[in-house]
């Protein structure tokens, strides 16, 4: 009786979300899109960071009841519009006081320069540069800008780079618990963090070089844009912290001011009457760059953020995060292969990996394309490891960011043996196994057999070597050569250059250029851009959320935004990638906390 009360409360409850509350929230969604807002005639833009960028916008069609924040893609295309854009007259950026990822910053800082060379000034401002993370990422951004300003009474902390790794070895053996692993090879740092209680020679050696190649990008940049040398920064920076008048003194910023005061300064300089508009709100009116094409030759934009993942995507929610679904990331290829006015595709990856069967799905996708005789140039974004670098192997063209973490050719893979830790609690598991000898090889109650582990360990050097040869037919190297720049490493896009690994340093703009080439477009000539996958309305995804009573609940408690927040959406991808491990994700790498 209990749960039929239950269930009949559960439907009437739905019935009123569904009836009342959802057609109210999406009629004033469509009033407000109905209603174009007038936008001034001089516009600052201003551009705040300190909520977190992802790499591209949600495609789910709920992402913004949940809060979602800007994405670097949607900043390229909003910067490369204004820049056009005769009532836009200058930028302001809000600085986060933390790191961020280098990537984005990379990215971000050239979108910046772009803008500037229009014209158009640009003051950036911040709070104080925290020893949290990249920061020295964050203060490259903002010393791209015309003028960096900060607050009087903020620190400038960013002396250098710094990152912590958490070891479960020693606790997992007082309690008894077995972290039972094959990694292929020293690299793949991904299991240390159960079996060490330090870092081992290669762990160490791999993250010590893509630290010192973020930290000297980010010096490099920041002194180009000072208008100093990589050397005369470092010794400065290194020799902080400062106080905002020391980092004045230093000529590591331009002004002290609040930044209400620097809300002035830059209205005064774009001109009389000049209104400041959010840019978020800029790029919702302006909508997605579609290019300047009129004809029908086009570029297809296919977007990938997020773990790599078979199947397709059931809609995420209200909010969320984001992952790569096999059938709906090849899906989207194979449309922009049928559409004869596309003739190539740039490929936006940003992911750490996941399955390798996923991985497999979207590389065939990609193969057909080049097949069809539509290029393919993949525009790596904050990470295009593993499985990401799985998917872009056989790319007509890779660019990087020189801050991309890339490579991490190699598996993992393995299980946790939890049965004696549960027996001291009381806990007693035990199993039954009908069938072959390899039927319980991961059961959490015993550690692998022989036969077990030489069956399992031949399941990773067979995925190993699928690896190996798609790496080397893609990139025209010698397997050999591929063997010695794998085992795992994970490489900087600075430095997986030199070794063949990608083709060009830059972002997503390079990335079009370079499409365009190989698709013998000429120079001069304008094309539009098709973004794939399309968009479900909110309609559509309602048809398909209500169809199962429970998801639409859990959509709707989502609907109060708590996933938007970068830190709780940092604990998920957590526990995501601890899942997706779980559950075979054998090309997976880390993503280190920025």
């Amino acid at each position: 009786m209990k749960q039929f009360f239950l269930t009949v409360l559960g439907v009437f409850t739905g019935l009123i979300l569904f009836v009342v509350v959802i057609p109210v929230v999406l009629l004033t969604v469509a009033i407000a899109g109905s209603s174009k807002p007038t936008a001034p005639a001089t516009s600052v833009l201003e551009l705040d960071l300190r909520e977190g960028v992802s790499d591209q916008p949600s495609t789910n069609p709920f992402a913004a009841f949940g809060g979602s924040g800007l994405s670097v893609t949607q900043v390229v295309d909003g910067l490369a519009q204004a820049e056009e854009d005769k009532s836009v007259k200058a930028l302001l950026i809000r600085l986060p006081e933390s790191g961020m990822t280098p990537a984005t910053a990379d990215e971000l800082r050239q979108a910046v320069r772009r803008f500037r060379a229009s014209g158009k000034p640009v003051i950036a401002h911040s709070q104080g540069f925290a020893p949290m993370g990249a920061v020295m990422s964050t203060y490259m951004v903002g010393a791209s800008a015309s003028e960096l300003w900060m607050q009087n009474t903020a620190g400038f902390q960013a002396t250098g780079f710094s990152a912590d790794s958490v070891f479960l070895g020693r606790a997992f053996e007082k309690y008894g618990v077995r972290a039972d692993f094959e990694q292929r090879y020293e690299y793949k740092n991904a299991v240390n963090e159960y079996t060490q209680s330090d870092y081992t020679g290669p762990h160490r050696e791999a993250m010590t070089a893509w630290m010192t190649s973020l930290y000297d990008s980010a010096l490099a940049n920041a002194a180009q844009d000072r208008k100093t040398t990589p050397a005369a920064l470092k010794t400065v920076i290194e020799a902080g912290p400062y106080s905002a008048e020391q980092a004045l003194a230093n000529k590591l910023i331009d002004k002290i001011g609040q930044v209400e005061e620097a809300e002035a300064e830059i209205k005064r300089r774009a001109g009389k009457g000049a209104e400041i508009v959010e840019f978020d709100q800029y790029t919702s009116d302006k909508g997605e760059r579609t290019g300047s094409g009129k004809n029908a030759i086009a570029i297809a934009i296919v977007g990938g953020e997020g773990a790599i993942v078979t199947g397709r995507s059931d809609g995420g929610g209200f909010g969320g995060g984001s992952s790569i679904h096999s059938d709906d990331t090849a899906e989207a290829i194979y449309d922009a292969i049928e559409d004869k006015g596309v003739k190539a595709i740039v490929f936006r990856v940003s992911s750490p990996g996941g399955s390798p069967e996923a991985s497999e799905q979207i590389l065939a996708a990609v193969r057909a394309a080049k097949a069809a005789g539509k290029p393919v140039v993949v525009s790596m974004g904050a990470y295009a490891a593993s499985g990401g670098y799985w998917i872009s192997s056989e790319a007509d063209w890779i660019v990087a960011q020189p801050s991309t973490l890339t490579g991490s050719i190699g598996v993992f893979g393995g299980k946790f043996v939890i049965a004696d830790a549960l027996g001291r609690f009381g806990v007693d598991m035990r199993e039954l196994t009908v069938g072959g000898p390899y039927a319980d090889a991961f059961s959490p109650t015993q550690s692998f057999t022989n036969s077990q582990r030489a069956a399992f360990a031949g399941s990773m050097d067979r995925i190993y070597d699928d690896f190996i040869t798609r790496v080397a037919t893609g990139r025209k190297l010698e397997p050999a050569r591929v063997r010695e720049i794998a085992k795992g490493r994970v490489w900087t896009g600075a430095q997986a250059l030199p070794l063949g690994l990608v083709d060009q340093l830059g972002g997503l703009t390079e990335a079009v250029a370079k499409a365009k080439a190989l698709a013998k477009i000429p120079a001069g000539e304008s094309v539009r851009f098709k973004h794939f996958p399309k968009s479900k309305s909110p309609w559509e995804a309602l048809s398909e959320m209500f169809g199962v009573q429970s998801e639409a609940a859990q959509a709707l408690v989502m609907l109060g935004g708590v996933m938007a927040d970068p830190q709780a959406q940092a604990v998920m991808r957590r526990i995501e990638g601890e899942r997706m491990r779980s559950e075979g994700a054998v090309v997976l790498a880390d993503q280190p906390m920025f």
